[in-house]
């Protein structure tokens, strides 16, 4: 047998013990050529012992190097623990490196010097604060690998071109979605923008959007967008209404029309007796619960015969809706469980 033999024979029984079947090793060593000819006992096995060691729970650690072959040939003091240090600085808590090598194990096959320390550098320039780059690159480390000048750089552009300031809007988007770079800008983001602008909505509602529901930015048009944008219009709305809801309340495009939208319209109307137009006038009713609160504060305000607007019943707390309406929360308990006997 010879050498070459022996080295593929120790390494498939290394990973044999570790847990990984023959489907799996053998899609390892076509992915990574090198796997075959590596030293067990000089790079494989200790490889696989400082995974387990930066936090990666045991259990986990087959799909991780299935997934990412290279990490069990790579220099362990060379790429390994460079990258685990550096990502160290960034993370809070102990376990957040583990965290991201799971959700990303590539990073770690990647240069400082080469990827993560341009990538810092860029996102610092789009506004980026400093105790926000750990969280960023941790939460989608997938980030290390895009290219800034390929990828990342035209993507800023894009979200710069209808309104975003450098100076902290890009920095905010990036941090509360940070996943949303790796959407395609036309194929994904631009015609998102383009079908909002098509329903109503200024430029000042799209950056608002960018900034604070980012998410929206990334959903599928045909898919969800306009499915909630026709069933609203079907619903009884005018294409005026359907904007200034959706500018008031930009969530109610990717709410659910069956579990969501529609009970909360049909509770609206049927049960509580008023015009459709008025969600026009108040957004906010679809950000709350129909049970919990539009149904149960429904009932007090019924059983005490209490006229009010929309805003006025759901805008507040419970604690200040109690005081604006003089009443007690003992009363109230007491009367609403009469009061679901007698509506139900």
């Amino acid at each position: 047998m010879d050498v070459s033999s022996i080295g593929r024979q120790n390494v498939v029984e290394f990973l044999k013990e570790k847990g990984l079947d023959d489907a799996a090793i053998s899609k390892m060593i076509t992915r990574c050529k090198k796997l075959e000819m590596a030293n067990v006992e000089e790079r494989a096995k200790p490889n696989w012992n400082y995974l387990q060691k930066i936090g990666i729970p045991p259990r986990k650690l087959p799909s991780i190097v299935c997934r990412c072959p290279k990490l069990l040939v790579l220099g362990l003091y060379e790429k390994l623990q460079p990258m685990v240090e550096c990502l160290g600085t960034l993370g809070t808590k102990p376990k957040d490196v583990a965290l991201a090598v799971m959700r990303f194990p590539h990073i770690l096959s990647h240069s400082v010097e080469e990827k993560l320390c341009p990538l810092l550098a860029f996102l610092q320039t789009v506004g980026v604060a400093d105790k926000q780059l750990g969280r960023l690159i941790l939460v989608n480390p997938r980030l290390i690998s895009y290219s800034i000048e390929g990828k990342l750089q035209p993507m800023m552009e894009f979200l710069l071109s209808f309104g975003l300031s450098r100076d902290g809007d890009l920095g905010k988007l990036l941090v509360r979605s940070p996943h949303v770079v790796g959407y395609s800008v036309e194929g994904r983001l631009k015609p998102t923008l383009d079908f909002l602008r098509k329903v109503g909505l200024g430029e000042k509602d799209l950056q608002r959007i960018a900034v604070h529901f980012p998410h929206i930015l990334c959903r599928d048009v045909e898919k969800v967008l306009r499915p909630n944008v026709d069933f609203l219009r079907r619903s009884g709305l005018s294409a005026g209404q359907v904007s200034k809801i959706i500018s008031g309340f930009p969530p109610v495009l990717t709410k659910s029309i069956k579990n969501s939208l529609q009970p909360k319209i049909s509770f609206l109307v049927e049960i509580m007796g008023r015009r459709i137009e008025e969600l026009a006038e108040y957004p906010d009713f679809f950000h709350h619960g129909l049970k919990k609160i539009i149904e149960f504060r429904y009932k007090q305000l019924e059983l005490m015969n209490i006229q009010c607007s929309l805003a006025e019943m759901l805008s507040y707390s419970q604690k200040k809706f109690v005081i604006k309406f003089g009443l007690q929360d003992r009363d109230i308990n007491s009367k609403c469980t009469m009061g679901q006997v007698m509506l139900s």
